[in-house]
C-alpha cells in the first residue's frame, strides 16, 4: 500500500507534510528478508549450473528443473502427486497429533503414567522410520493405512515429548485456581493446563508436521504409484535428476507452507486463551 501523506502542525504555525507507512508496510520487510536467503542461493544454483562448474547430469540448472515441472503439468501428474502426498500427511499428522497429546497428557499429569509408559515409548523413539516398513506392510498391507501409520509415528513423539514436558511444569498455583472453580479432569486440562502450555504445544505441533513430511518419503516407498516420495525414488531409478530437484523444492515449499498455516492458528489460540 503507498504511504499515506499527514500533516502536521509544527510549534511556529507552519504546516507541514510527512509521511506515514501504510498498514502493509510493517509486514513486507520480514518477507523480504525471509526471501533473502532463497533467492541467494537460487542465484547461486543458477550461476554454478550456467558457468558449468557441476555437470548438468549432476545438477540441472534451475530451467531444466522448471522445465520437468511444465512437462508433469502438462501430463496431468504434478498436482496429483501434491495432492496425494499432502493428504497423507495431514490425516497422518492429525492422527499424530491427536495421540501424542492425549499420551502425552497422560504422562505428564500422572506419575503412575509416567512411570509405566515413559520408558516403552522413550525406546520406541528411537526406531528408524525405515524399520517400520517391513512390519506396517505385514499388518496393515500396502494400501493408504499402511503410509499414513508411518505418517502418524512420525507425528506422534514430537507432540508427546513437548506436551509431557511442559505439563510437568505448570504453575500449582494455576491449577489450585482452576480446581477452586470446580474445574476438574478434562475440563481443567482444557481450561486451565494446556492453555499455560500453549508454546510448547504450537512447537511440538510444528515439530511434529515437519516430522510428518520427513516420514512421508518413507511411508511412499511402500508401493507408492503416486506422490512426491514415489516421484523421488521413480525419478532415482530413471536418472531423472531434475525431477529429483524437483520433489525436493516442492517438499520444501509445502512443508513451509503447513508451518505457516500452524502459525495463522497459534495467533488464534493466543488471542483466545490470552
Amino acid at each position: 500500500m503507498a504511504d499515506q501523506e499527514a500533516d502536521v502542525e509544527r510549534a511556529d504555525g507552519a504546516t507541514v507534510s510527512s509521511t506515514r507507512p501504510g498498514p502493509g508496510a510493517g509486514r513486507a520487510g520480514p518477507i523480504v528478508l525471509g526471501l533473502l536467503v532463497p533467492g541467494a542461493l537460487l542465484a547461486l544454483w543458477w550461476g554454478v549450473t550456467a558457468a558449468g562448474i557441476v555437470p548438468p547430469y549432476q545438477l540441472p540448472g534451475p530451467v531444466a528443473v522448471w522445465d520437468a515441472a511444465v512437462d508433469l503439468v502438462e501430463r496431468g501428474q504434478l498436482w496429483h502427486h501434491v495432492a496425494i502426498s499432502t493428504q497423507r500427511v495431514l490425516i497422518g499428522f492429525a492422527l499424530g497429533a491427536a495421540a501424542g497429546l492425549a499420551v502425552g497428557s497422560l504422562v505428564g499429569l500422572s506419575k503412575l503414567g509416567d512411570l509405566l509408559l515413559a520408558p516403552t515409548l522413550g525406546a520406541i523413539r528411537a526406531v528408524p522410520s525405515l524399520a517400520w516398513v517391513p512390519l506396517l506392510i505385514l499388518w496393515l498391507k500396502i494400501g493408504e493405512e499402511s503410509k499414513i501409520t508411518l505418517i502418524a509415528i512420525g507425528a506422534f513423539f514430537p507432540v508427546y515429548t513437548t506436551i509431557a514436558a511442559a505439563l510437568r511444569h505448570v504453575d500449582p498455583h494455576l491449577v489450585e485456581a482452576g480446581r477452586a472453580f470446580g474445574l476438574r479432569g478434562l475440563r481443567l486440562l482444557t481450561t486451565v493446563q494446556l492453555p499455560a502450555v500453549l508454546p510448547s504445544l504450537v512447537a511440538g505441533l510444528r515439530l511434529a508436521l515437519a516430522q510428518s513430511w520427513l516420514f512421508l518419503v518413507a511411508a511412499e516407498l511402500i508401493a507408492s504409484s503416486m506422490g512426491l516420495g514415489f516421484l523421488l525414488n521413480d525419478s532415482q531409478q530413471n536418472g531423472r535428476v531434475d525431477r529429483i530437484l524437483l520433489a525436493i523444492v516442492l517438499l520444501a515449499v509445502l512443508g513451509k507452507l503447513t508451518d505457516a498455516l500452524i502459525g495463522l492458528a497459534e495467533r488464534r489460540l493466543l488471542r483466545r486463551w490470552a
